[in-house]
């Protein structure tokens, strides 16, 4: 009881019991990358927050992990079945829960979290992204959403949105919904103190059920593990891998 208190003494009272964090499974070409991902799972580690994350064992989800893990605080990893063996080496870090796909990982991750960081990362961390600023836009959530913009890593991506503030494609309270940082204390900080300037018009629960309700779908309707998304369908919905027309 003495350690737990002594730990307690040491960690930073924070609002958040846990911050989801989107980044690559690769590990990028430089070492601050990786530098960022330690020091974001140390960061949160001394505020006393537990981690949501894609679940992978490699790339900075690897070093993220381990960070908050070694640290002492809870690690959720919401991993897509399939991705298991190419993301997944060695022991887990934490708790692994397996999902069907990728819609149910993204919102498993978005119902556990209270915020959201996003560290340098390719394709996969981008859409990840820009989803959840975007049901941010829509009022799904008020959960603050972060950058940590390590060595400008962001900044061609930030340059676009403000042309898309001035082109009037998006709203300036819009613009707001984006924190970002250079470094994960003051990234942290700014998360802890934003105000959302924008009114929430939808139901989270709600949404919640349909996401599950295609997540249903999409696994009826699998051959092999593998799903072909038909871009001029409405959203979300799937065509099977042997009706697509398209070559494995």
């Amino acid at each position: 009881m003495e350690g737990l208190n002594e730990k307690c003494i040491g960690e930073k009272k924070s609002r958040f019991q846990r911050i989801c964090v989107y980044c690559g499974s690769a590990k990028g070409r430089k070492a601050s990358y990786q530098d960022a991902a330690v020091q974001l799972g140390k960061e949160l580690v001394e505020r006393g927050i537990d981690l949501v994350y894609g679940g992978g064992s490699i790339g900075l989800m690897g070093l993220v992990s381990h960070a908050v893990h070694d640290g002492g605080r809870h690690v959720i990893g919401v991993i897509p079945k399939s991705l298991m063996p190419r993301e997944v080496t060695g022991e887990p870090v934490g708790e692994v829960k397996a999902v069907s796909g990728m819609h149910e990982r993204k919102a498993e991750m978005a119902r556990y979290a209270d915020a959201f960081i996003a560290l340098p990362g390719g394709y996969g961390t981008l859409e990840e992204l820009l989803e959840i600023i975007t049901w941010a836009q829509l009022g799904i959530h008020k959960k603050p959403v972060g950058l940590l913009n390590v060595d400008g890593f962001y900044d061609s991506l930030l340059s676009f949105i403000d042309t898309a503030v001035d082109e009037g494609f998006i709203s300036n309270d819009a613009r707001r919904i984006i924190i970002s940082a250079s470094n994960a204390k003051e990234l942290v900080r700014k998360l802890e103190e934003y105000v959302p300037e924008y009114e929430t018009s939808l139901v989270w629960e709600a949404e919640q059920k349909k996401l599950s309700i295609l997540s249903e779908q999409e696994t009826e309707l699998k051959y092999d593990e593998k799903l072909i998304w038909d871009a001029k369908s409405e959203p979300l919905s799937i065509i099977p891998q042997r009706e697509s027309g398209f070559a494995s």
